[in-house]
C-alpha cells in the first residue's frame, strides 16, 4: 500500500471520529434548549397563575368591603328611620318629622348670628344631611317672649335665615332648606326666666320630606 493511500485512510477515519464524537454534544444543546424553554413557560404559566389568584383575593375583598359599607349604611339609614316622629302641626309644606339625630342651635339675647360654640352642631347636621341627599328640612326660627310679637316674628326669620346660609357654606344645597319663623309663638320651655329664654332662643330643624 503507498504512503498516500494509507494517509488518505488515517485521515478519513480521523474525520469519521470527529463526527462521531461531534454529534452527541449536539443533542446535548438541542436537549437543553428544549428543557430551558420549558422551564421557561412552566415559570411564565406559575407567574400567570399567581397573578389570577392575587386578582380574584382583591375582587373578593373588594367585594366584601362593598358589601360592609352596604350593610353599615342600611343600618344608618334604620337608625336614621327609627329617629323620626311626625309633628302634630304641619310644616309649610304638610307633614313633617322631628329627628333626633338633627340638633337645635341657640341664639343670644336679641341677636340671629350663628355663634362659635353652635358651629359643630350644624356641622354634625350638615354631615346627617350629606348622607341622606333626598332629605329636605324646615329650619324654624324661635324667639324668647320679651319684644313685641312683630318684632320677634322678624328676629326669628333672621335666625333661621342664619342657620340657613351656615348650611349652604357647608355643602347643602338651597333648595333642601325651607325656613319659617314662630316668634314667640312656641317656646320650648313655658317659664318666665333667663333660664326659659335662653332654650326659646333658638333654630330648630325639621325633616319635610325623606
Amino acid at each position: 500500500m503507498s504512503r498516500k493511500r494509507c494517509t488518505l485512510i488515517i485521515l478519513s477515519l480521523l474525520c469519521f471520529a470527529f463526527v462521531l464524537a461531534g454529534c452527541p454534544k449536539k443533542t446535548v444543546t438541542m436537549d437543553e434548549a428544549a428543557m430551558k424553554g420549558s422551564d421557561a413557560a412552566a415559570a411564565e404559566r406559575e407567574r400567570q397563575a399567581r397573578l389570577e389568584a392575587e386578582r380574584a383575593k382583591q375582587e373578593q375583598e373588594l367585594r366584601a368591603r362593598e358589601e360592609a359599607a352596604r350593610k353599615a349604611q342600611a343600618e344608618k339609614d334604620k337608625e336614621f328611620e327609627k329617629s323620626l316622629v311626625a309633628k302634630k302641626e304641619p310644616g309649610i309644606e304638610g307633614e313633617v318629622f322631628e329627628s333626633s339625630l338633627l340638633k337645635d342651635i341657640r341664639y343670644d339675647f336679641d341677636k340671629y348670628d350663628v355663634r362659635p360654640e353652635d358651629i359643630d352642631t350644624l356641622k354634625q347636621n350638615a354631615a346627617l344631611l350629606a348622607k341622606y341627599p333626598r332629605v329636605k328640612i324646615q329650619i324654624e326660627g324661635h324667639c324668647d317672649e320679651r319684644g313685641t310679637a312683630q318684632y320677634n316674628l322678624a328676629l326669628g326669620e333672621r335666625r333661621a335665615n342664619s342657620a340657613r346660609q351656615y348650611l349652604m357654606t357647608l355643602g347643602i344645597s338651597a333648595d333642601r332648606l325651607a325656613t319659617i319663623s314662630y316668634g314667640e309663638e312656641k317656646p320650648m320651655d313655658p317659664g318666665h326666666n333667663e333660664e326659659a329664654w335662653s332654650k326659646n332662643r333658638r333654630a330648630h330643624f325639621v325633616i319635610l320630606s325623606k
